[in-house]
């Protein structure tokens, strides 16, 4: 009989030979995870961006880093492929790509199950085919019939998208619900089901929402986490993305103006060149729907302009 392999801890290597991110911040290099939240938090919009943003090597969120870019293996088992495609549409928009370009490969079997050998080999020969930097799989309870409570159930098929993971050297997302009414509970622990969930994950991600307000919380295995963000499920010419809301407190000034048409006025009036929507967004700090709506007031007032570049003010 072979004995196992052994090595003295003095040799073991004191990192990763390649530590990293997927995604700065958000999602460590071949991490698997979960993307958890209570129904209606956004959680399929949030995998969704991240899939364009590894794919097209554009921030994420319109904010975190993709250092390394690649293609993506998507399987949406819970919406219509119109709807895939409308979402991603949206995404790419708020990116400023065409999807087009965007190497996202999505699974279009009508199901994958987990539990069935026969659905594993064809998942791990499609891998090993198209060789993807990241599979994406939304959401978990559409890929068994095990019970999800009972961790001698949930633990193989776990394990099964680790050895994914390890064999072809890439991310694994897996969106999975949680537990309705379990805002007081820290977020890894109101993951529905076994806690196999929350153990199995290097990159874990948690939306929440309190009233109209949607947070992300962050956690990694072998990384500090960052400060919650917030976020919010934008539309702007009908396509929706979602985008991080900097609500830090503005310090008060004098000179500060009072109303929203002065805020935009003065902001464009610094800048002293076009601004694009996100831009003056910031500049600004409004909420998307707030500026959209003045932007329009404004521009059918000949107040402002608009141009390719974006933004500007009207010549007196």
């Amino acid at each position: 009989m072979t004995p196992l392999p052994v090595e003295p801890a003095h040799r073991l290597a004191d990192r990763a030979l390649d530590q990293g991110w997927l995604v700065t911040r958000l999602w460590s290099e071949e991490a698997v995870g979960i993307i958890g939240g209570e129904p209606k938090c956004c959680k399929s919009f949030l995998a969704l961006d991240l899939a364009v943003a590894v794919a097209a090597g554009t921030p994420c969120l319109r904010r975190f880093a993709v250092p390394k870019p690649g293609r993506v293996l998507l399987y949406a088992a819970e919406d219509a492929l119109h709807i895939v495609r409308r979402r991603l549409d949206g995404i790419c928009a708020a990116a400023g790509l065409s999807i087009a370009d965007l190497d996202v490969q999505v699974l279009t079997a009508p199901t994958l199950r987990l539990d069935l050998e026969a659905d594993r080999a064809r998942l791990e020969e499609t891998i090993a085919r198209l060789k993807p930097r990241l599979l994406v799989l939304d959401p978990f309870v559409r890929l068994h019939r095990i019970d999800e409570n009972l961790s001698g159930e949930v633990a193989p098929l776990l394990a099964f998208l680790r050895e994914l993971q390890r064999r072809h050297g890439l991310a694994v997302i897996v969106v999975h619900h949680a537990r309705k009414g379990a805002g007081n509970m820290r977020a890894g622990q109101a993951l529905r089901g076994s806690s196999e969930f929350h153990a199995w994950g290097d990159s874990n991600l948690y939306l929440r929402r309190d009233g109209d307000q949607l947070t992300l919380t962050v956690e990694h295995r072998a990384a500090s986490a960052m400060p919650t963000v917030t976020l919010e499920l934008a539309e702007r010419a009908n396509a929706l993305a979602l985008e991080v809301v900097d609500r830090r407190p503005q310090p008060a000034q004098a000179t500060q103006p009072h109303s929203i048409d002065e805020r935009i006025t003065a902001a464009l009036a610094q800048a002293g060149h076009p601004q694009p929507f996100a831009d003056l967004r910031a500049l600004c700090r409004l909420r998307t729907a707030t500026l959209d709506q003045r932007l329009a007031a404004m521009t059918a007032a000949g107040r402002i302009l608009k141009s390719a570049d974006g933004y500007h003010l009207a010549a007196r």
